[in-house]
């Protein structure tokens, strides 16, 4: 790509404020920019506030667009696919990238068809070679890795998940003054097109792993009794629950709750793990969390040299006190 064409990072403010999710996607168009070494900036669909858009030159995006009207489109997402498409052309973009949440995966397609682009979703690595950019996601749950390659002939559409993005976040060394402007679509998008009416929270309880912010894994430490306790641990909390292999294979719970390399490759805000040894596959499944703490009665269970910080104890006296605590308080989100 020629360096007159643009990346363009949508960012969605949810509540207006830049989240986790959008500071990853500034971090992931930073780097972006800097492998196709392309000129890059931010857009967002309402207005910012001051010390927002602070943060986004935290993370070195030299200037953001405003979507005039973006907000209220935000609940018409067919309609704010095609105004994007709009200004995707009119800034002659090269690459857009998306958050892989329920509002990118629906913008995506509806882009990729306007500017007939080429569509790649979650999308984790990028890299340059000889041929192109290589862009590379996992497919089958994480079991198969596919990479394909865009050569730049026509524009790109990628989506990156959320999991992934936690794991980009990384400032720039000298942060911007980035520059707000202002967009106004020259024509407003037209069209039947479903509306949003209500957004559900997932429930901790049935989300799959693989999205979980937070998640309290039990292994082969644990017995019916504590293993019991977990569960009402969890949902008093509004936490997500995991098993190792040893307690699956008991029948306790379904292989949709096995965490490790033969089960859930899982990268969770926090992950708590009770009574795990820390075996090379279950370690393998949980490596890229953000924080891992765990309790063990064994000062020598290798879970410890993976953890972020560690506990001897027995899980039939820890258990029954952080129910209690829980209680205690009411419970209440993690």
């Amino acid at each position: 790509m020629s360096g007159t064409e643009k990346i363009l990072v949508f960012v969605d403010l949810p509540e207006g404020l830049l989240d986790e999710t959008g500071r990853g996607l500034l971090s992931y168009g930073s780097r972006l920019a800097g492998i196709l070494d392309s000129v890059w900036g931010a857009v967002i669909p309402c207005e910012p506030a001051a010390d927002q858009v602070a943060g986004f030159g935290v993370y070195g995006a030299p200037a953001i667009t405003r979507v005039v009207g973006g907000e209220s489109l935000l609940d018409t997402p067919a309609l704010l696919g095609k105004t994007l498409a709009q200004l995707a052309t009119e800034e002659r973009a090269a690459v857009v990238v998306l958050p892989h949440n329920d509002l990118g995966a629906t913008l995506a397609p509806v882009m990729a068809v306007a500017l007939n682009a080429a569509l790649l979703t979650e999308v984790t690595t990028a890299r340059r070679g000889p041929e192109g950019l290589r862009l590379s996601r996992q497919a089958l749950g994480g079991r198969v890795a596919e990479t394909k390659v865009w050569d730049g002939s026509r524009p790109l559409v990628i989506t990156v998940p959320t999991r992934s993005l936690s794991q980009v976040l990384l400032p720039t060394v000298r942060p911007t003054a980035p520059v707000v402007a202002a967009w106004q679509a020259a024509a407003s998008p037209t069209g039947a097109a479903a509306r949003i009416t209500n957004r559900i929270p997932p429930d901790p309880q049935t989300v799959d792993l693989t999205e979980a912010e937070v998640i309290f894994s039990v292994g082969k430490g644990c017995d019916p009794a504590t293993f019991a306790q977990l569960k009402e641990l969890c949902q008093l909390l509004n936490v997500s629950f995991g098993v190792t292999r040893p307690v699956y294979d008991l029948g306790w719970t379904g292989f949709e709750r096995m965490v490790g390399q033969t089960g859930r490759t899982v990268t969770p805000r926090f992950y708590l793990a009770l009574g795990i040894s820390g075996s090379m596959h279950h370690v393998g499944g949980i490596k890229d969390s953000r924080r891992i703490i765990a309790v063990n009665s064994d000062p020598k269970a290798p879970i410890f040299t993976n953890s972020d910080e560690g506990f001897v104890a027995d899980l039939r006296e820890v258990l029954p006190r952080l129910l209690a605590r829980a209680k205690s308080t009411g419970g209440g989100a993690a």
